[in-house]
């Protein structure tokens, strides 16, 4: 299932932040995204549920240490479930 990614204006800017940091990783993150629209579970992204206040979302890894935060909804009137991307950043910025 193919879905639409959604940037919230917290992943801009933690984007544009942490490519400003990262250079290198620009790539990489692009690739992750593209997967993400593809098959948001596949296994090298390790996708997994959060805990604690951040329960109702879920994260998976786009590098050593870059870590995208997202959540899935669905889509009532088209039947269809989106990704919302709410933050980028190292293991400890974005937990």
């Amino acid at each position: 299932m193919v879905r639409e990614l959604i940037l919230t204006d917290k992943f801009r800017k933690s984007f544009a932040k942490f490519v400003k940091k990262h250079p290198n990783s620009k790539g990489n993150i692009y690739k992750t995204l593209d997967l993400m629209k593809e098959n948001v579970f596949s296994a090298s992204l390790s996708t997994h549920k959060l805990s604690g206040k951040l329960s109702v979302l879920r994260a998976c890894s786009c590098g050593y240490d870059c870590r995208i935060i997202f959540s899935i909804e669905k889509q009532i009137d088209a039947n269809e479930e989106i990704i919302m991307l709410i933050d980028i950043g190292t293991h400890e910025e974005v937990y």
